[in-house]
């Protein structure tokens, strides 16, 4: 894509971000445009602009600003959700149709009238390309085959989700604020379609979308502009546009800060926001992410299936210091599989380092000598210096830990066919709904080999036929405190029995200029919005 309208001065802009040239030859450095907001943002995972198709931190974040879904959710209260497309929504009695009443009078960027048929027509989209972020939807239910028959139009404002079974009304409503429940433009994607691709080869460089920000330009790795949607039913941006700048190293992006080039920071690290924090010019802005940090023991290895052992390892980790060190102002100690900000998330933390309790363990195991044992690292921070900091501490005890590190592809390889001894990564949540995570902690219903689900539960070898079935009735139970009641029911088992050592919840931080007003990271990518953005 071009950018052919955009003004003089914030090309200009846009050159010197990409470190293609200055703002004018001979003028003085005067700081960003105040109709655009500049962000450096390290979003080199994005592959495409189809919210049918994307499953990627930063995209989500774009896909959220320039799509909109029937429902949101309540930032202020949470597990609730508001209406944004829906006026109205209702639930049969027996709980498996849902009746969407839309709001009128709402358009897309192109100009085109949005109705319940662009509704129905996206999520069967979503479902019949059935592409990574698909199962969200077809958890519901909804197959290649059934989806035609159960999201359905029933007039021009109304339509109708028939779902499989009669899931917690919370659940499916959390389900459709995700990326991939965004309304598209049927009527523009159709014009572009490519034989039967649903427009899905256009879509991945353009939009189609109805949000308060269309798409401009996006060059990967280099430069991404998003522009006020003058079609936009709501309040309208104040500000023209976002440009987002690639900027993967942290130290760089705090100096782009300091210097005025760019108006937000987004990827920093603990040392940056220490030497931030005593500007006067910056501010610092903080939000719990749902992406928590945990240690996996296989079940296969004979050492790591004891009780004792599972248990001890959860007193061998120092939280405390981490968590004053490796990831201040990053991260938060965590204990549970459920971060807070969802439904049902325990903030109980009864583990700390206590290697007297874990030699005891590994005592009363056969195992006072201690034992060795490989772990699989991520040559990443923080990751790599909490695995050294678990080393060293379980030496103390007697377990001593091989660590074995490599890149991304090769950890995640290992550990996703069960291979591993101890892991140590992250898990995020993929929708905003406590079942997200249950469904891989505290789920497995096949341990074989071969089996077609494979959560992390599995990965870890952890047989749990009865917490399985615990959880497959806590997305089904319909009264909301009952629901909440039965997730701390089974963060309470997990924190006593699971091979899982958790160890903390992301916190995302970003620096702002202090001319900047109304940024707000949200508790997921979708959720933070550059519409409320404003510079004084």
């Amino acid at each position: 894509m071009s950018v052919p309208n955009l003004d003089r001065r914030t090309l200009l802009a846009s050159t010197a971000l990409l470190g293609l040239g200055s703002w004018a030859a001979g003028c003085s450095h005067v700081g960003t445009p105040r109709d655009t907001l500049v962000q450096a943002f390290a979003f080199d995972d994005i592959i495409t602009m189809d919210p049918a198709v994307s499953f990627e931190v930063s995209g989500g974040e774009l896909l959220g600003n320039t799509y909109e879904r029937l429902v949101g959710l309540d930032l202020e209260a949470p597990g609730q959700v508001f209406g944004v497309l829906a006026q109205s929504w209702q639930v049969s009695a027996d709980g498996l149709v849902f009746s969407f009443q839309l709001k009128p009078e709402r358009r897309f960027a192109s100009g085109n009238a949005l109705t319940a048929e662009d509704v129905v027509f996206s999520w069967q989209r979503a479902v019949r390309m059935n592409k990574t972020p698909a199962f969200i939807l077809t958890q519901l239910g909804l197959t290649k085959t059934n989806v035609e028959e159960r999201v359905r139009q029933t007039g021009p404002l109304t339509l109708q989700l028939e779902i499989s079974k009669p899931f917690a009304p919370s659940f499916v409503l959390n389900c459709l604020t995700a990326t991939v429940a965004s309304v598209v433009d049927k009527q523009l994607l159709l014009s572009k379609a490519q034989g039967e691709d649903l427009g899905a080869a256009w879509l991945k460089l353009n939009h189609a979308g109805s949000g308060p920000w269309k798409l401009r330009d996006w060059r990967a790795n280099e430069i991404l502009v998003i522009e006020r949607n003058e079609q936009f039913h709501g309040d309208k941006p104040s500000l023209a546009r976002v440009i987002y700048r690639h900027v993967k190293e942290a130290s760089t992006q705090r100096l782009l800060l300091e210097k005025g080039d760019v108006d937000i920071a987004r990827n920093l690290a603990p040392q940056d926001l220490l030497a931030l924090s005593k500007s006067q010019q910056i501010q610092l802005t903080q939000t719990p992410k749902g992406s928590l940090y945990y240690l996996g023991l296989n079940q296969r290895h004979p050492l790591l299936a004891k009780p004792e052992v599972r248990e001890a390892f959860k007193w061998l980790v120092d939280y405390e210091a981490i968590g004053a060190t490796l990831i201040k102002g990053i991260g938060l100690p965590h204990q549970n599989f459920l971060p807070m900000g969802l439904l049902g998330a325990s903030s109980e933390r009864p583990f700390r380092l206590d290697v007297d309790r874990a030699r005891a363990l590994l005592a009363k195991a056969g195992l006072e000598k201690g034992f060795t044992v490989s772990m699989d690292v991520r040559s990443v921070q923080p990751v790599q210096g909490i695995a050294e900091a678990i080393q060293q501490t379980a030496a103390r005890a007697g377990i001593q830990i091989e660590i074995i590190p490599g890149d991304g592809k090769q950890v995640l390889t290992k550990y996703r066919n069960r291979r591993h001894e101890l892991f140590i990564g992250d898990w995020g949540c993929d929708y905003w709904d406590p079942h997200t995570n249950a469904d891989t902690f505290t789920r497995n219903p096949d341990n074989r080999d071969d089996a077609k689900s494979r959560p992390l539960s599995w990965r870890n070898s952890w047989e749990i036929p009865e917490l399985t079935r615990q959880s497959d009735a806590a997305v089904l139970e319909q009264d909301p405190q009952r629901r909440i009641q039965m997730y701390e029911s089974l963060q309470a088992e997990f924190r006593r029995s699971s091979p899982f050592v958790m160890i903390y919840q992301q916190i995302q931080v970003a620096g702002v200029r202090r001319q900047v007003q109304g940024f707000r990271i949200g508790p997921t990518s979708e959720t933070t919005l550059m519409a409320p953005v404003s510079k004084a």
